[in-house]
């Protein structure tokens, strides 16, 4: 693999290395586009943090997150993506080409930039969860990625939300009961999915509670959790087999210093069907702009929308291949 050049005027540049990104990257480097694709120092997004995927078309038996990352690397690799490991400090998007602030005091310029970031599940803020989330313990941040896995269990879920109503309605699916642990006494969800889960026989909620001790991390598998009531103060533990963290996602947008227009929660706005931004040559894919699937599959297909788009705005400006 040959060495950046950091001193010349790219043509594209990928930030971010999750499915969204890496997509992008192969899309990319088979146009002739010679993309640089920043990894960030956690180099492949949350499926890095995820173990057995299921749900990713062509592995009927199943692949780990890490081991499908490490394929999309190699192949983006193959066809001559060049590869930063690093995180994007600032970025001045106020005139083309764009130049990209990188630790260690590097620039790097591009004509086009196409914004792969991702998002970050938001956790309970007491370790455990990313513990046992990471190594496979029965925590977890999406119910559409690992719901199967807990058929027939008994599982809980946080949260007071949509999303966490969207959780509990899915597990519901396969799992045997579901508990809601809300801190206040009436959710935050919409009328609709409100009903929904409260209707539901097989959901419970468990009111003005939170989570502050997580039963099972010496063993690596959760079978309980710890309570404590919000308003007065008292402790119970209670079992299950499963807990889901449905609290939300931030997207990782801070180091564009609202220099892109985003959503009230910080998600890229794109023009629709595109992926373009509200700036020309910027572009964006996967969690980054999506807090509606938030999937590995739908990712890289936004990742491969993103990298065509970028190419017929290189293109545009007679900066296509060569």
């Amino acid at each position: 693999m040959s060495e950046i050049i950091y001193d010349k005027i790219h043509k594209v540049v990928v930030a971010g290395s999750g499915p969204a990104g890496l997509t992008a990257a192969v899309y990319a480097s088979r146009a002739n586009l010679e993309p640089v694709l920043i990894e960030g120092f956690k180099a492949g997004g949350q499926l890095e943090d995820t173990t057995d995927v299921e749900n990713y078309p062509g592995f009927p038996e199943g692949v780990l997150g890490p081991d499908l990352i490490k394929l999309m690397r190699a192949q983006a690799e193959r066809f001559g993506t060049q590869f930063h490991r690093g995180d994007i400090m600032n970025v001045n998007l106020s005139e083309n080409p764009f130049s990209l602030q990188l630790k260690g005091d590097r620039d790097i310029r591009t004509h086009s930039l196409i914004l792969a970031t991702g998002a970050s599940a938001k956790w309970l803020g007491i370790g455990d969860d990313q513990k046992l989330s990471a190594s496979g313990g029965g925590v977890s941040a999406c119910a559409t990625c690992d719901g199967f896995f807990y058929k027939d269990k008994d599982v809980l879920v946080v949260g007071g939300g949509d999303t966490a109503m969207e959780e509990s309605l899915f597990l519901a699916k396969f799992c045997s009961s579901i508990r809601v642990i809300h801190r206040r006494d009436r959710l935050r969800a919409s009328k609709i999915m409100q009903e929904r889960a409260l209707s539901h026989p097989k959901i419970e909620f468990v009111w003005n509670s939170q989570i502050t001790r997580i039963l099972g991390v010496e063993e690596n598998s959760i079978h309980g959790v710890e309570l404590t009531h919000t308003q007065t103060g008292t402790r119970r533990e209670i079992g299950c087999e499963g807990l889901f963290v449905a609290i939300g996602h931030q997207p990782n947008t801070a180091f564009l210093d609202g220099q892109l227009d985003t959503d009230e929660t910080g998600y890229i706005k794109c023009h629709a069907p595109s992926t373009r931004t509200s700036i020309d040559g910027v572009f964006a894919c996967g969690d980054v702009m999506d807090p509606h699937y938030r999937q590995a599959v739908t990712a890289a297909g936004t990742g491969c929308s993103a990298a065509i788009d970028a190419e017929r705005y290189l293109e545009s400006l007679n900066l296509g291949q060569a």
